[in-house]
């Protein structure tokens, strides 16, 4: 099969789907087309993809025009709607959900589209979603430290305080990888920090986990509503795989928080859990509602292209090795899960009823 790694065109993205080492192994088996410069920015040259075994193509249009299966790390942007076509398999991050253009532009295509959010493992994880999740965490508890500092528009509040003045509080909205790591990041900087959740139970692992050092509350409208008027920063770290975000704070809520206080939406690339939300940029990164400095970067890993390269790259390979390999029929269950639309289709449950499109289970229709 030919398979094709196109460079990144999304705003300051500068990870790329495999490394070089993973092209090596495919191309014992397989033609793998690399754009020129895909790698640069993780770390990783031309000459290094052409040692790997692959071949370097000058364009984008290139790519999608000599291979037929497509793996990439962010969703397509509109330039590249046109040159997705009913032949390509598309495997890479779409986050559907959160774009409807997005949604039925690659429904027109007719392709192949494999999420990789939303491929599950025997335990209902979601194995390929998991170190980006762990990554964004880490950002998120650094980036809101960051935006206290009043150069870049926050209160002006040091995350652990000095001796006699006391650390900043931060409320994290859900207790998955994402809140997880974004905790870890901020509890080891010494910050006060609030953990909510739905889960009962998980709000007593987190307090096992993190040895009474952070306060776990039952995640309400009305206990977050309570809250919100002691907090500096917000994590908003919560997920409904493959669906919309739900909208935890309100615009009106805003006016119960401190000025100049911090939200980060980590879940932007689902629609975002403020209700304020929109997605911004690496290059454009934050904006002021009602005195409230929004963060809301939609692809908060690409900051750090060599570290969340290299994660991804290790857990999509073998997926990627089964799916260059036998056909889309044979693959296993929660591996199909990914298939979000399949030969104009929506294939995702969750996809269609974010935009009330017609959905059609992909037993029905795969052959």
């Amino acid at each position: 099969m030919a398979i094709g790694i196109p460079k990144e065109i999304k705003n300051n993205e500068y990870r790329v789907s495999l490394t070089p080492a993973h092209v090596a192994a495919l191309a014992v088996s397989h033609t793998i087309i690399v754009q020129q410069n895909a790698g640069v920015g993780s770390g990783f040259t031309n000459q290094a993809y052409q040692q790997a075994g692959a071949i370097i193509v000058a364009s984008l249009e290139d790519v999608y025009a000599q291979a037929s299966l497509i793996i990439k790390v962010k969703e397509p942007l509109p330039e590249e709607y046109p040159l997705i076509q009913a032949h390509h398999i598309i495997f890479t991050f779409f986050h559907f959900a959160a774009s409807e253009e997005l949604t039925l532009a690659m429904q027109q295509s007719g392709a192949t589209c494999i999420a990789y959010e939303t491929i599950e493992d025997e335990n209902g994880r979601l194995p390929l979603l998991e170190p980006m999740s762990e990554v964004a965490g880490r950002l998120a508890g650094q980036q809101g430290a960051k935006y206290l500092e009043k150069p870049q528009g926050g209160s002006g509040i040091l995350i652990g305080g000095v001796k006699g003045v006391p650390p900043a509080k931060a409320m994290i909205l859900g207790g998955g990888v994402v809140g997880t790591n974004a905790a870890d990041v901020l509890v080891g900087m010494g910050a006060d920090v609030l953990m909510f959740d739905i889960n009962e139970k998980r709000l007593e692992e987190l307090n096992a986990y993190f040895e009474g050092k952070i306060t776990t509350v039952l995640a309400t409208k009305e206990h977050i509503g309570a809250h919100l008027p002691l907090m500096d920063v917000v994590i908003g770290a919560v997920l409904v795989k493959g669906a919309k975000a739900p909208k935890l704070i309100s615009k009106d809520m805003l006016s119960l928080m401190r000025p100049q206080s911090v939200l980060v939406d980590v879940a932007v690339d689902q629609g975002g859990c403020f209700e304020t939300t929109r997605p911004t940029t690496h290059e454009n990164p934050t904006y002021l509602v009602d005195g409230i400095l929004h963060y809301a970067v939609a692809n908060m890993p690409g900051a750090v292209p060599q570290t969340s390269t290299k994660a991804l790259s290790r857990v999509t390979f073998t997926y990627l090795m089964e799916l260059a390999s036998i056909p889309l029929n044979q693959l296993d269950d929660n591996f199909k899960k990914g298939i979000n639309t399949y030969n104009g289709h929506i294939t995702n449950k969750e996809v269609a009823d974010a935009f009330q499109l017609p959905y059609t289970p992909l037993a029905n229709i795969l052959d």
